[in-house]
């Protein structure tokens, strides 16, 4: 089992983008529909882009409408951390950060499809997709069940 951790600020900011640092670290929001994983199809696993850590499957990723990879459940429990947020106009929302790089993530809703109601909205830039077929080689050996 692959052990994860936050890198330094220093390591964090020369190994990701303008984009994914400011998603990740300072709370940003990408554009909707003009991001990596909206539109993805394949079978595989989404992980941090900060620490690697196990996120979400894309057996449980939906189109939304929203523009945004969209999720109906964690990739397993416990998997994400979630808090309230409120920097939208006083709005209560909440949000969702990695569990190991407190990452910011995006936020859930609980206007998703079943089985669970939810609606993890989530960054492309605050993630790396890793198919199906290189899960293996990747370290995520332990994930290839989910698809059997």
């Amino acid at each position: 089992m692959k052990k994860y951790s936050k890198p330094s600020l220093e390591e964090i900011k020369n190994k990701l983008s303008p984009l994914q640092y400011k998603v990740t670290q300072e709370e940003g929001t990408e554009p909707p529909f003009q991001n990596e994983y909206n539109n993805e199809k394949r079978e595989g696993i989404y992980v941090d882009v900060v620490s690697g850590e196990p996120l979400f499957s894309s057996l449980d990723k939906f189109d939304s409408g929203t523009g945004w990879p969209s999720f109906t459940k964690p990739i397993e429990q416990g998997a994400v951390a979630e808090k309230e947020d409120r920097h939208l106009f006083f709005q209560k929302r909440v949000e969702v950060r990695s569990k190991i790089a407190d990452s910011h993530l995006g936020h859930v809703f609980p206007d998703g499809p079943k089985p669970t109601g939810m609606r993890y909205c989530m960054n492309s830039a605050s993630m790396r997709f890793i198919p199906l077929e290189e899960l293996e080689k990747e370290g995520y050996a332990e994930y290839l069940k989910l698809f059997n």
